[in-house]
């Protein structure tokens, strides 16, 4: 079910671990890997700090993305934040990302017929990673996420020809202390406690590609809700 559409605003990757990440004219996702050329891409865990953990968990970090309207939000506060700046790939504006659903598919671009059915072939290219979740001994916020790639998965495959790049949301991003290192102060503007105390993440979010194409700034962005019960994204 469609609901929402924003906007590409900026698009990032880097083949190198570094904290920030260098706009691009475009960016190619990978059906089941993630942003070519990018350091973060892979069936497995990339980020350094779950690789030194536990390499074989599965990458459901494959795309950052981030809500252009955080880098207003803190500017205002005089922190100068552009895009990529967090090492996202995918800065987008006129959507909620912090607030979707986990399970959440996003499609890039205008509405297109033509893919290649997964059924098909006989297997999803996402195949690997849920694999990798399934061998892997995974904390319960991962495993709920595994679960809601698998359910978009089968989303994806019953949605028939949409050739159009898609992701699917699978959490939040949990935001470290280098962002100390970035700009002194940004981290207390980007986690903290709302007045339930609960913890606000505000970093972004990640996502597993479902569909593989070309990304651009400038390309719309379509959002389909989860078609069961909608969970809101966790910390992964």
């Amino acid at each position: 079910m469609s609901a929402e559409h924003g906007t590409v605003t900026a698009v990032s990757r880097n083949d190198a671990y570094t904290f920030t990440k260098p706009n691009r004219d475009e960016i190619v996702l990978v059906a089941g890997f993630g942003v070519e050329g990018d350091i973060h891409a892979g069936v497995n865990v990339r980020h350094r700090s779950r690789v030194a953990l536990d390499p074989t968990q599965p990458n459901l970090r494959q795309v950052h993305l981030i809500h252009a309207e955080l880098f207003e939000e803190v500017a205002g506060k005089g922190y100068e934040v552009p895009a990529g700046g967090l090492g996202e790939n995918v800065t987008t504006t006129g959507l909620d990302l912090l607030g979707l659903p986990r399970g959440t598919i996003l499609r890039f671009g205008e509405a297109v017929a033509g893919g290649t059915k997964a059924e098909e072939t006989g297997e999803h290219p996402v195949d690997p990673v849920l694999a990798a979740a399934s061998a892997a001994t995974l904390d319960p916020a991962t495993a709920r996420a595994a679960d809601a790639v698998a359910e978009a998965v089968r989303r994806d495959v019953a949605s028939g020809e949409d050739a159009r790049p898609a992701i699917v949301l699978a959490g939040l991003r949990n935001p470290c202390a280098q962002i100390n290192g970035f700009r002194p102060g940004l981290l207390k503007e980007v986690l903290g406690r709302d007045e339930q105390g609960d913890v606000v993440r505000k970093a972004g979010v990640m996502a597993v590609v479902l569909r593989g194409g070309p990304v651009r700034p400038g390309d719309p962005v379509t959002v389909e809700l989860p078609s069961a019960s909608h969970a809101a994204l966790e910390m992964i």
